[in-house]
Protein backbone atom coordinates (compact mmCIF):
# COMPACT_ATOMS: atom_id res chain seq x y z
CA UNK A 1 0.00 0.00 0.00
CA UNK A 2 2.87 2.42 0.87
CA UNK A 3 4.54 1.65 -2.51
CA UNK A 4 1.26 2.37 -4.34
CA UNK A 5 0.85 5.67 -2.55
CA UNK A 6 4.42 6.66 -3.35
CA UNK A 7 3.95 5.84 -7.03
CA UNK A 8 0.71 7.86 -7.12
CA UNK A 9 2.39 10.87 -5.52
CA UNK A 10 5.32 10.65 -7.97
CA UNK A 11 2.94 10.47 -10.94
CA UNK A 12 1.08 13.57 -9.71
CA UNK A 13 4.32 15.57 -9.30
CA UNK A 14 5.48 14.62 -12.82
CA UNK A 15 2.07 15.63 -14.25
CA UNK A 16 2.23 19.03 -12.50
CA UNK A 17 5.74 19.63 -13.81
CA UNK A 18 4.70 18.81 -17.37
CA UNK A 19 1.74 21.22 -17.20
CA UNK A 20 3.92 24.03 -15.83
CA UNK A 21 6.59 23.44 -18.53
CA UNK A 22 3.92 23.34 -21.25
CA UNK A 23 2.35 26.62 -20.09
CA UNK A 24 5.76 28.27 -19.81
CA UNK A 25 6.89 27.21 -23.30
CA UNK A 26 3.61 28.17 -24.92
CA UNK A 27 3.54 31.53 -23.15
CA UNK A 28 6.98 32.38 -24.55
CA UNK A 29 6.39 31.01 -28.08
CA UNK A 30 6.18 33.76 -30.74
CA UNK A 31 2.61 34.70 -31.61
CA UNK A 32 3.26 33.78 -35.24
CA UNK A 33 3.78 30.14 -34.21
CA UNK A 34 0.41 29.98 -32.44
CA UNK A 35 -2.59 28.50 -34.20
CA UNK A 36 -4.63 31.36 -35.60
CA UNK A 37 -8.41 31.08 -35.66
CA UNK A 38 -11.01 33.33 -37.15
CA UNK A 39 -12.28 36.03 -34.77
CA UNK A 40 -15.23 34.90 -32.69
CA UNK A 41 -17.40 37.58 -34.29
CA UNK A 42 -17.54 35.43 -37.46
CA UNK A 43 -19.03 32.47 -35.59
CA UNK A 44 -22.36 32.19 -33.79
CA UNK A 45 -22.71 31.85 -30.00
CA UNK A 46 -21.00 32.94 -26.81
CA UNK A 47 -17.22 32.82 -26.48
CA UNK A 48 -16.22 29.95 -24.19
CA UNK A 49 -13.32 29.50 -21.82
CA UNK A 50 -12.12 26.57 -23.92
CA UNK A 51 -11.83 28.83 -26.98
CA UNK A 52 -9.72 31.27 -24.95
CA UNK A 53 -7.56 28.36 -23.85
CA UNK A 54 -7.17 27.08 -27.42
CA UNK A 55 -6.20 30.52 -28.74
CA UNK A 56 -3.73 31.11 -25.89
CA UNK A 57 -2.34 27.58 -26.16
CA UNK A 58 -3.01 26.63 -22.57
CA UNK A 59 -5.50 24.45 -20.71
CA UNK A 60 -8.97 25.67 -19.70
CA UNK A 61 -7.95 25.07 -16.09
CA UNK A 62 -5.06 27.52 -16.55
CA UNK A 63 -7.45 30.16 -17.99
CA UNK A 64 -9.80 29.68 -15.04
CA UNK A 65 -6.91 29.98 -12.60
CA UNK A 66 -5.61 33.13 -14.34
CA UNK A 67 -9.00 34.80 -14.06
CA UNK A 68 -9.84 33.73 -10.50
CA UNK A 69 -6.42 33.63 -8.79
CA UNK A 70 -3.98 35.47 -11.10
CA UNK A 71 -1.20 35.42 -8.51
CA UNK A 72 -0.97 31.64 -8.98
CA UNK A 73 -0.22 31.87 -12.73
CA UNK A 74 3.07 32.84 -14.35
CA UNK A 75 3.00 36.48 -15.46
CA UNK A 76 3.73 35.72 -19.13
CA UNK A 77 0.88 33.20 -19.22
CA UNK A 78 -1.47 35.60 -17.46
CA UNK A 79 -0.69 38.42 -19.88
CA UNK A 80 -1.21 36.18 -22.91
CA UNK A 81 -4.60 35.01 -21.57
CA UNK A 82 -5.63 38.60 -20.87
CA UNK A 83 -4.70 39.58 -24.44
CA UNK A 84 -6.76 36.73 -25.91
CA UNK A 85 -9.73 37.62 -23.68
CA UNK A 86 -9.64 41.16 -25.07
CA UNK A 87 -9.31 39.95 -28.66
CA UNK A 88 -12.22 37.53 -28.40
CA UNK A 89 -14.39 39.70 -26.15
CA UNK A 90 -14.55 36.93 -23.57
CA UNK A 91 -16.54 37.61 -20.38
CA UNK A 92 -16.33 35.04 -17.55
CA UNK A 93 -19.56 33.29 -16.61
CA UNK A 94 -19.93 34.36 -13.00
CA UNK A 95 -23.09 32.30 -12.55
CA UNK A 96 -21.15 29.14 -13.34
CA UNK A 97 -18.29 30.28 -11.11
CA UNK A 98 -20.74 30.91 -8.28
CA UNK A 99 -22.10 27.38 -8.59
CA UNK A 100 -18.60 25.94 -8.55
CA UNK A 101 -17.24 28.04 -5.69
CA UNK A 102 -20.44 28.80 -3.70
CA UNK A 103 -19.45 32.47 -3.95
CA UNK A 104 -20.61 35.01 -6.57
CA UNK A 105 -18.65 38.02 -5.22
CA UNK A 106 -21.93 39.94 -5.66
CA UNK A 107 -23.94 41.89 -3.09
CA UNK A 108 -27.53 42.89 -3.86
CA UNK A 109 -28.65 46.30 -2.57
CA UNK A 110 -32.32 47.28 -2.74
CA UNK A 111 -33.17 50.97 -2.35
CA UNK A 112 -36.40 52.96 -2.84
CA UNK A 113 -34.99 55.58 -5.22
CA UNK A 114 -31.90 56.63 -7.18
CA UNK A 115 -33.02 60.26 -7.35
CA UNK A 116 -33.06 60.70 -3.57
CA UNK A 117 -29.64 61.81 -2.33
CA UNK A 118 -30.18 59.87 0.89
CA UNK A 119 -29.86 56.56 -0.93
CA UNK A 120 -27.15 57.80 -3.29
CA UNK A 121 -25.00 58.59 -0.25
CA UNK A 122 -25.68 55.17 1.27
CA UNK A 123 -24.86 53.42 -2.01
CA UNK A 124 -21.58 55.38 -2.22
CA UNK A 125 -20.57 54.18 1.24
CA UNK A 126 -21.44 50.59 0.34
CA UNK A 127 -19.60 50.71 -2.97
CA UNK A 128 -16.41 52.09 -1.45
CA UNK A 129 -16.18 49.09 0.87
CA UNK A 130 -17.16 46.50 -1.74
CA UNK A 131 -14.58 47.88 -4.19
CA UNK A 132 -11.90 47.41 -1.54
CA UNK A 133 -12.98 43.80 -1.00
CA UNK A 134 -13.37 42.87 -4.67
CA UNK A 135 -17.14 42.51 -4.58
CA UNK A 136 -19.65 43.61 -7.21
CA UNK A 137 -22.76 45.68 -6.53
CA UNK A 138 -26.17 44.79 -7.96
CA UNK A 139 -28.70 47.58 -7.32
CA UNK A 140 -32.48 47.24 -7.40
CA UNK A 141 -34.88 50.19 -7.13
CA UNK A 142 -38.19 49.44 -5.39
CA UNK A 143 -39.95 52.78 -5.89
CA UNK A 144 -40.98 52.69 -2.21
CA UNK A 145 -43.21 49.69 -2.96
CA UNK A 146 -43.06 46.68 -0.60
CA UNK A 147 -44.50 44.48 -3.35
CA UNK A 148 -41.84 45.65 -5.81
CA UNK A 149 -39.17 44.98 -3.19
CA UNK A 150 -40.36 41.40 -2.79
CA UNK A 151 -40.51 40.84 -6.56
CA UNK A 152 -36.99 42.25 -7.03
CA UNK A 153 -35.65 40.15 -4.18
CA UNK A 154 -37.05 36.97 -5.73
CA UNK A 155 -35.49 37.90 -9.07
CA UNK A 156 -32.08 38.86 -7.71
CA UNK A 157 -31.77 35.81 -5.49
CA UNK A 158 -31.54 33.85 -8.75
CA UNK A 159 -28.15 35.54 -9.29
CA UNK A 160 -26.86 33.73 -6.18
CA UNK A 161 -25.64 36.84 -4.33
CA UNK A 162 -23.39 36.39 -1.32
CA UNK A 163 -25.43 38.84 0.73
CA UNK A 164 -28.12 41.51 0.79
CA UNK A 165 -28.38 45.10 1.99
CA UNK A 166 -31.97 46.29 2.32
CA UNK A 167 -33.53 49.65 3.14
CA UNK A 168 -35.47 49.99 6.37
CA UNK A 169 -37.11 47.33 8.51
CA UNK A 170 -40.62 47.35 7.02
CA UNK A 171 -40.88 44.43 4.61
CA UNK A 172 -43.64 42.19 3.31
CA UNK A 173 -44.05 38.86 5.11
CA UNK A 174 -42.88 37.27 1.87
CA UNK A 175 -39.54 39.09 2.13
CA UNK A 176 -38.96 37.89 5.69
CA UNK A 177 -39.89 34.36 4.61
CA UNK A 178 -37.37 34.50 1.74
CA UNK A 179 -34.59 35.76 3.99
CA UNK A 180 -35.18 32.98 6.50
CA UNK A 181 -35.62 30.25 3.91
CA UNK A 182 -32.46 31.23 2.02
CA UNK A 183 -30.46 31.91 5.21
CA UNK A 184 -29.13 34.87 3.29
CA UNK A 185 -26.76 37.21 5.20
CA UNK A 186 -28.65 40.51 5.29
CA UNK A 187 -28.04 43.98 6.68
CA UNK A 188 -30.94 46.41 7.06
CA UNK A 189 -30.09 50.12 6.79
CA UNK A 190 -31.34 53.52 8.02
CA UNK A 191 -33.01 51.93 11.05
CA UNK A 192 -32.03 49.31 13.60
CA UNK A 193 -33.79 46.01 14.27
CA UNK A 194 -34.51 44.09 17.46
CA UNK A 195 -31.64 41.82 18.46
CA UNK A 196 -33.48 38.76 17.20
CA UNK A 197 -33.50 39.88 13.56
CA UNK A 198 -30.33 39.67 11.47
CA UNK A 199 -28.06 42.73 11.26
CA UNK A 200 -28.82 46.44 10.93
CA UNK A 201 -27.17 49.86 10.77
CA UNK A 202 -29.00 53.16 11.19
CA UNK A 203 -30.55 55.48 13.72
CA UNK A 204 -33.90 56.08 15.40
CA UNK A 205 -36.30 57.86 13.07
CA UNK A 206 -38.66 58.50 15.97
CA UNK A 207 -35.99 59.94 18.26
CA UNK A 208 -34.62 62.21 15.54
CA UNK A 209 -38.09 63.59 14.81
CA UNK A 210 -38.64 64.05 18.52
CA UNK A 211 -35.40 66.04 18.77
CA UNK A 212 -36.58 68.40 16.01
CA UNK A 213 -39.93 68.99 17.69
CA UNK A 214 -38.33 69.47 21.10
CA UNK A 215 -35.90 71.99 19.62
CA UNK A 216 -38.74 74.17 18.30
CA UNK A 217 -40.55 73.96 21.66
CA UNK A 218 -37.42 74.99 23.55
CA UNK A 219 -36.91 77.91 21.16
CA UNK A 220 -40.25 79.30 22.29
CA UNK A 221 -42.51 78.50 19.32
CA UNK A 222 -46.08 77.53 20.15
CA UNK A 223 -48.00 77.02 16.90
CA UNK A 224 -45.81 74.34 15.37
CA UNK A 225 -46.77 72.59 12.16
CA UNK A 226 -45.62 69.28 10.69
CA UNK A 227 -45.28 68.69 6.94
CA UNK A 228 -44.71 65.19 5.59
CA UNK A 229 -44.48 63.85 2.03
CA UNK A 230 -43.83 60.49 0.36
CA UNK A 231 -45.14 58.94 3.61
CA UNK A 232 -42.87 55.91 3.59
CA UNK A 233 -42.56 54.24 7.02
CA UNK A 234 -39.41 56.16 7.94
CA UNK A 235 -40.94 59.57 7.15
CA UNK A 236 -44.02 58.64 9.15
CA UNK A 237 -41.94 57.61 12.16
CA UNK A 238 -39.94 60.83 12.22
CA UNK A 239 -43.16 62.85 11.94
CA UNK A 240 -44.61 60.82 14.80
CA UNK A 241 -41.52 61.61 16.86
CA UNK A 242 -42.04 65.34 16.31
CA UNK A 243 -45.74 64.93 17.06
CA UNK A 244 -44.94 63.24 20.36
CA UNK A 245 -42.59 66.06 21.37
CA UNK A 246 -45.43 68.53 20.78
CA UNK A 247 -47.85 66.35 22.75
CA UNK A 248 -45.43 66.19 25.66
CA UNK A 249 -45.32 70.00 25.65
CA UNK A 250 -49.11 70.29 25.35
CA UNK A 251 -48.74 72.01 21.95
CA UNK A 252 -49.88 69.43 19.41
CA UNK A 253 -52.61 70.61 17.04
CA UNK A 254 -53.58 68.11 14.29
CA UNK A 255 -54.92 71.00 12.20
CA UNK A 256 -51.35 72.24 11.74
CA UNK A 257 -50.29 69.08 9.92
CA UNK A 258 -50.12 68.47 6.17
CA UNK A 259 -49.37 64.90 5.13
CA UNK A 260 -49.27 63.97 1.45
CA UNK A 261 -48.13 60.86 -0.45
CA UNK A 262 -46.69 63.10 -3.19
CA UNK A 263 -42.99 62.78 -3.93
CA UNK A 264 -40.87 65.05 -1.76
CA UNK A 265 -39.38 68.03 -3.65
CA UNK A 266 -38.40 71.68 -3.34
CA UNK A 267 -41.42 72.74 -5.37
CA UNK A 268 -43.77 70.73 -3.15
CA UNK A 269 -42.23 72.26 -0.02
CA UNK A 270 -42.89 75.77 -1.34
CA UNK A 271 -46.49 74.93 -2.17
CA UNK A 272 -47.24 73.25 1.16
CA UNK A 273 -45.70 76.12 3.14
CA UNK A 274 -47.94 78.60 1.36
CA UNK A 275 -50.98 76.37 1.90
CA UNK A 276 -50.25 75.99 5.61
CA UNK A 277 -49.85 79.74 6.10
CA UNK A 278 -53.04 80.48 4.15
CA UNK A 279 -55.04 78.08 6.29
CA UNK A 280 -53.34 78.89 9.62
CA UNK A 281 -51.79 82.38 9.63
CA UNK A 282 -50.85 81.95 13.29
CA UNK A 283 -48.49 79.03 12.55
CA UNK A 284 -45.05 80.17 13.72
CA UNK A 285 -42.82 77.12 13.06
CA UNK A 286 -42.78 74.03 10.84
CA UNK A 287 -40.92 70.72 10.89
CA UNK A 288 -40.44 69.16 7.44
CA UNK A 289 -39.75 65.43 7.08
CA UNK A 290 -37.14 66.10 4.34
CA UNK A 291 -34.69 68.88 3.58
CA UNK A 292 -35.90 69.43 0.02
CA UNK A 293 -39.34 70.34 1.39
CA UNK A 294 -37.76 72.67 3.94
CA UNK A 295 -35.55 74.28 1.30
CA UNK A 296 -38.63 75.03 -0.79
CA UNK A 297 -40.26 76.58 2.27
CA UNK A 298 -37.25 78.87 2.82
CA UNK A 299 -37.39 80.03 -0.80
CA UNK A 300 -41.14 80.58 -0.62
CA UNK A 301 -40.86 82.60 2.59
CA UNK A 302 -38.40 84.86 0.78
CA UNK A 303 -40.84 85.31 -2.12
CA UNK A 304 -43.76 86.02 0.22
CA UNK A 305 -41.81 88.40 2.44
CA UNK A 306 -42.17 86.13 5.49
CA UNK A 307 -39.34 86.80 7.94
CA UNK A 308 -37.36 83.69 8.93
CA UNK A 309 -36.96 83.04 11.81
CA UNK A 310 -38.67 86.18 13.10
CA UNK A 311 -42.13 85.34 11.79
CA UNK A 312 -41.61 81.67 10.92
CA UNK A 313 -39.10 79.04 12.09
CA UNK A 314 -38.22 76.14 9.80
CA UNK A 315 -36.45 72.82 10.50
CA UNK A 316 -35.64 70.15 7.91
CA UNK A 317 -34.31 66.62 7.99
CA UNK A 318 -31.15 64.93 6.62
CA UNK A 319 -28.84 67.96 6.08
CA UNK A 320 -28.50 67.79 2.30
CA UNK A 321 -25.53 69.47 0.60
CA UNK A 322 -27.44 72.69 -0.19
CA UNK A 323 -29.15 73.01 3.17
CA UNK A 324 -26.39 75.10 4.72
CA UNK A 325 -26.52 77.52 1.75
CA UNK A 326 -30.14 78.61 1.77
CA UNK A 327 -30.88 82.19 2.79
CA UNK A 328 -30.98 82.06 5.75
CA UNK A 329 -29.14 78.76 6.33
CA UNK A 330 -31.57 76.00 7.28
CA UNK A 331 -31.67 74.23 10.65
CA UNK A 332 -31.98 70.46 10.27
CA UNK A 333 -31.35 66.98 11.60
CA UNK A 334 -28.08 65.66 10.15
CA UNK A 335 -28.04 61.94 9.38
CA UNK A 336 -24.89 59.81 8.71
CA UNK A 337 -25.92 58.39 5.35
CA UNK A 338 -22.48 57.63 3.90
CA UNK A 339 -21.35 56.14 7.21
CA UNK A 340 -24.44 53.92 7.30
CA UNK A 341 -23.51 52.54 3.89
CA UNK A 342 -19.89 51.88 4.86
CA UNK A 343 -20.77 50.27 8.17
CA UNK A 344 -23.46 48.09 6.58
CA UNK A 345 -21.01 46.81 3.95
CA UNK A 346 -18.26 46.26 6.51
CA UNK A 347 -20.65 44.36 8.76
CA UNK A 348 -21.63 42.13 5.86
CA UNK A 349 -18.00 41.56 4.85
CA UNK A 350 -17.10 40.53 8.40
CA UNK A 351 -19.99 38.08 8.43
CA UNK A 352 -19.00 36.56 5.06
CA UNK A 353 -15.40 36.23 6.24
CA UNK A 354 -16.55 34.30 9.28
CA UNK A 355 -15.18 36.93 11.65
CA UNK A 356 -16.76 37.42 15.07
CA UNK A 357 -19.30 40.27 15.18
CA UNK A 358 -19.51 41.96 18.55
CA UNK A 359 -22.40 44.26 17.60
CA UNK A 360 -24.97 43.11 15.05
CA UNK A 361 -27.14 46.23 15.36
CA UNK A 362 -25.29 49.53 15.05
CA UNK A 363 -26.96 52.84 15.96
CA UNK A 364 -24.90 55.65 14.41
CA UNK A 365 -27.16 58.35 15.83
CA UNK A 366 -28.05 61.78 14.41
CA UNK A 367 -27.17 65.42 15.06
CA UNK A 368 -29.42 68.44 15.49
CA UNK A 369 -27.80 71.23 13.47
CA UNK A 370 -29.10 74.63 14.51
CA UNK A 371 -28.56 77.30 11.90
CA UNK A 372 -30.42 80.57 11.29
CA UNK A 373 -33.96 79.36 10.53
CA UNK A 374 -34.78 78.44 14.15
Amino acid sequence: MDIARAMLALTFLVWQALIFRSDYVLANRPVSSMSIRKPRSTRAGRVTMQEVADRAGVSAITVSRALRTPDKVAEAVRLRIAEVCRELGYVPNHAASALASARSQTIVVLIPSLSNVVFVDIITGIKDVLDEQGYHLLIGVTGYSPDAEEALLRKYLQHLPDGLILTGIDHNPGVWALLRAQAMPTVHTIETLPDSEGMSVGFSQFDSGYAAGRHLVERGYRRIGIVGAQLDPRSLRRCEGCRQALRDAGLHDPALEIMTPEKSSIALGATLLETLLAQHPDCDAVFFCNDDLAQGAVFQCGRLGVSVPGRMALVGFHDFAGTAWTTPPLSTISTPRYEIGREAAQLLMRHLAGQPIAQRHVDLGFTLVQRETS
